[in-house]
């Protein structure tokens, strides 16, 4: 399927959806190691779950915008995942979806995904620096916010996007866990990267591959 990347709209937003679910299929064992290294070890096979589910409500919508996606997957995530990664992506999720009824430049692009990181932020009570998916993601906005700024087409906005939070995913590796099951850990939680993170790279990655597969 072609797309006009010049914009982000419904098309895209299905695309890319439908590009995490396949990226979350293919990266399960790997999410689950990460996690089970300093978490619960359900953090893979919950976001497969969880996407797997969007991507069956996504069959037959008529979306009116990406927002429509959006929000759609964001409640899919909330009913159908459990521990953390559901509501948290969820919400997250419902908020990109409210702040894109229209189809978005990158600049408004931008600005809806830090409306999910702040629903991220508020829901975990999470800061930069807390080993958590917001040490991706917030590096993420930052660097799709800058290419915007320059006039970046989509394509290689979202690209910068994905750059910065697979830095920011890595970054996490050194770090000491202050939120969630892992902040139990204490100075064993130091050395090893953490699942939010890496799958919040994963869903900025897929989204630099939908908007640049015909950019």
């Amino acid at each position: 399927m072609d797309f006009d990347t010049t914009l982000f709209d419904s098309a895209l937003a299905e695309a890319w959806i439908r590009a995490i679910a396949a990226a979350v299929e293919k990266e399960q064992a790997r999410l689950t190691e990460l996690d089970s290294a300093i978490g619960d070890g359900d953090h893979g096979s919950n976001l497969q779950r969880g996407f797997s589910a969007a991507v069956t409500a996504l069959d037959g919508l008529q979306p009116t915008g990406p927002g429509t996606v959006l929000t759609k997957t964001g409640t899919t995530l909330i009913s159908k995942v459990g521990g953390a990664s559901g509501p948290l992506y969820g919400k997250a999720f419902r908020a990109i979806g409210a702040a894109l009824p229209e189809p978005a430049d990158p600049a408004v692009l931008a600005e809806a995904l830090a409306a999910g990181l702040d629903a991220i932020r508020l829901l975990g009570k999470a800061e930069p620096g807390d080993k958590t998916i917001v040490d991706a993601w917030t590096p993420a906005v930052a660097a799709l916010r800058a290419a915007a700024a320059t006039g970046a087409a989509l394509p290689e906005a979202t690209a910068a996007a994905a750059d910065a939070a697979d830095q920011g995913a890595r970054d996490t590796i050194p770090l000491r866990a202050r939120k969630g099951r892992a902040s139990y850990l204490g100075e064993r939680s130091t050395g090893h990267q953490d699942p939010g993170a890496t799958s919040t790279a994963l869903l900025f990655q897929t989204l630099a591959d939908v908007t640049g597969q015909h950019g």
